[in-house]
């Protein structure tokens, strides 16, 4: 086996014969070594047999170790005359490859001396693409006009369809918003200290309702938990009775609400809007639609332990048709949580909620449910867009167009809360204080369980949306105690 085109052993001529540029009629040579592995195994006997036994494999011997090369510097480079180029320093210490036969591959060049540079001539420069075959340097790849960016060819427009690349394309990751609280662990925090003074302020005669405000108001709920343990370990008395037995009214209401730990506060809300004549559908779906799928098997944990039954068990015997279907896949709290977004999905999933509402004679609301109970808030928000994109039709419109009653107000529930939760709770304490009278109940409720989670960013919203501080509504729309505790949570105006 031969490889033509290489030189002999002792090089080229100085003058090839011939009139052929690349030599004459001596190259290549008429009997080349042979430098291919036909014949290892011959060269391995015509040597020394032992030596070539503890060759690798490839030549009939075992791996070597690095004690079989030779040390030293025989067999390397000729030394370097003292003075010229590469030779070391006067006093400096010579390095010796550590094999001895070949220098380490990369390496450093002399003190001094400029980097080596390890392309080929001709070759690329450093950090700067490969040109195409036949590209002359500094000028553009072929059908490219000089100064002209290249950029990919956008896809066909379709317009009742968005068009993408391929299935897997492309996979967007959103920025999370930040949540804001108005109520954070207190610093210097001491639970004993607080107990004695809530004993001090319900002790006597009367009631320092502002010192109990001040105190449960500047504490976050893990420690308003603490010091409930606290007060019972020191006084031996329940701080929740005493309250009740101090307290009234709205203010009363609103300082319980605050005593609870959340899922547990959640758990006895829902109790409540099921129990009785009437449900208050508005309240069970805000806070299935609001909560992570964590909270919500807690809310279900706690809901069994206090109630003997289970939640899904509660919203069946209250409700029925498409509704309960819808509250009982929320009660799953199996929601998609990740924040990645597959645009061929939400391309899917606008094309099915089209052509089970708008694009239909009646109204495929299982499709409905499907998608906005399972999907994750980054993909439903990347969907509510495409909707109103392809659809020129917001899918809240489309919803009030397609249902009614309370499947209607669940659904939209569900999607405003999923496109902008801080929104959605703005829009929803604007209702509670809007027009005669005021739903306490569901101001309490918000105020009190958004209050360590996103209340800066609602009061935000609700600036945006009603050009008026939440601070303000809730300054004219209350009074009293119940006033102080409400805008303590709030943590000021905007």
């Amino acid at each position: 086996m031969s490889y033509p085109g290489y030189p002999p052993a002792s090089g080229y001529p100085s003058q090839p014969p011939g009139s052929n540029p690349w030599g004459g009629s001596a190259y290549p040579p008429g009997n080349p070594p042979p430098i291919g592995l036909d014949n290892v195994t011959n060269f391995g006997q015509q040597y020394n047999p032992p030596y070539m036994s503890g060759m690798p494999s490839t030549f009939g011997g075992a791996n070597p170790g690095q004690s079989m090369f030779p040390s030293g510097p025989a067999g390397g480079y000729p030394p370097i005359p003292a003075g010229s180029f590469g030779a070391p320093q006067p006093g400096q210490q010579s390095q010796v490859p550590s094999y001895g036969m070949y220098p380490q591959p990369g390496g450093n060049p002399p003190s001094g001396m400029p980097a080596y540079n390890p392309g080929y001539p001709g070759g690329p420069v450093p950090s700067q693409p490969m040109p195409y075959p036949g590209q002359q340097p500094g000028m553009p790849p072929p059908g490219q006009q000089p100064g002209m960016p290249s950029y990919p060819s956008g896809p066909a427009v379709n317009p009742s369809m968005p068009s993408y690349p391929s299935s897997g394309v492309p996979s967007v990751t959103p920025s999370k918003p930040v949540n804001r609280g108005t109520i954070s662990d207190a610093p210097g925090f001491d639970p004993l200290r607080d107990a004695e003074v809530l004993r001090k302020a319900m002790k006597g005669f009367g009631t320092d309702e502002q010192a109990i405000i001040d105190c449960l108001g500047s504490r976050s709920n893990k420690q308003r938990q603490q010091i409930l343990l606290s007060f019972k370990t020191a006084y031996g008395k329940d701080l929740i009775k005493d309250l009740k037995s101090e307290l009234s009214g709205n203010f009363e209401k609103a300082i319980l609400a605050m005593m609870k730990a959340p899922p547990v506060y959640d758990a006895y809300e829902i109790k409540e809007a099921i129990k009785g004549a009437g449900t208050d559908e508005a309240c069970i779906i805000e806070i299935l639609s609001s909560r992570s799928n964590a909270e919500i098997h807690e809310i279900s944990r706690v809901y069994r332990a206090e109630f003997k039954k289970t939640l899904e068990e509660a919203i069946k015997s209250d409700t029925s048709g498409h509704f309960q279907r819808l509250l009982i896949s929320l009660a799953q709290g199996n929601r998609d949580e990740s924040t990645n977004v597959n645009m061929s999905l939400v391309t899917k999933d606008v094309q099915e909620l089209y052509a089970a509402g708008e694009n239909r004679l009646g109204t495929d609301e299982s499709k409905f449910n499907a998608i906005l109970c399972t999907r994750s808030r980054a993909h439903l928000q990347s969907v509510f867009y495409e909707y109103q994109r392809m659809c020129n039709r917001d899918l809240e419109k489309s919803i009030c167009r397609e249902m009614s009653g309370d499947l209607e107000s669940g659904m939209l529930a569900v999607v405003k809360c999923m496109k902008n939760t801080p929104a959605f709770f703005a829009e929803r304490l604007n209702k509670a204080m809007r027009g005669a009278g005021t739903k306490d109940k569901t101001l309490i409720r918000i105020m009190v369980s958004r209050s360590e989670v996103d209340l800066l960013n609602i009061r935000a919203e609700y600036k945006r949306m009603y050009g008026k501080s939440l601070y303000t509504d809730i300054t004219g729309d209350t009074s009293g105690d119940y006033r102080k505790i409400l805008l303590k949570l709030c943590g000021g105006s905007d």
